[in-house]
Parts: structure tokens; C-alpha cells; sequence
């Protein structure tokens, strides 16, 4: 992400778990939206709530800064796992995303 878009209007701010201040602008929520994962679209309430209360938070294997908080959810009748990636130094939201399973990585927190 550049300066510019970081400087933009932010579409959310949320202290996590671990008390990083998190936030995505708006125009990078409708990239992620749009473009990556349009089966987030509707799931913003969901995204805030797996940032403040996760089940799980791991750290990437192949980045330090990167971590993976996830939460349950149900998605088209099954239970399946919100995944919320951020860089938790920059404290932006990465991407999010929908998943049958927790990728590797070391535990950092477990509810």
C-alpha cells in the first residue's frame, strides 16, 4: 500500500486481541471486495468482530509481521473459518477471506 492510500479515509478502525489498532480504507475494502474476494462483500460486521474476538491468531510462516486471525462462520450452510490477514506492524488489513482450515504457522493467541 502506498502513503496516499493510507492517508485516505479509512472505512474501519479496530483494536484486536493483542491491542494492534488495525483499519483498511475504503477504497482498499472495495479492492478486496471487488477484485479478491467478492464473497466478503456483506461480511464487514463479521471481518471487525474476527479482528476484536478471534478463536485463533496465527503468525505467517513466510512473514513475521503478517498475522491470520480466524473465527468460525457458517457460509452457504456450513461451518467454515473468516480468515482476517494483517500486517501488524503497518496495522492494515491485508486481505480476508473465507477457508475450510487454519494454515500453518506458529499460535500466537487461542481463545
Amino acid at each position: 500500500m502506498t502513503n496516499d492510500i493510507m492517508k485516505k479515509d479509512k472505512k474501519f478502525k479496530v483494536a484486536t486481541q493483542l491491542k494492534i489498532l488495525v483499519s483498511v480504507t475504503n477504497e482498499y475494502w472495495d479492492y478486496i471486495t471487488t477484485i479478491k474476494h467478492p464473497h466478503i462483500r456483506s461480511k464487514e460486521n463479521e471481518i471487525i468482530n474476527t479482528l476484536k474476538n478471534p478463536e485463533i491468531i496465527r503468525q505467517s510462516k513466510r512473514d513475521k509481521n503478517v498475522y491470520l486471525f480466524y473465527r468460525k462462520t457458517i457460509y452457504y450452510s456450513k461451518q467454515y473459518y473468516l480468515c482476517v490477514i494483517i500486517n501488524k506492524e503497518k496495522g492494515f488489513v491485508i486481505t480476508a477471506y473465507i477457508t475450510d482450515k487454519i494454515k500453518e504457522g506458529e499460535e500466537i493467541w487461542k481463545k
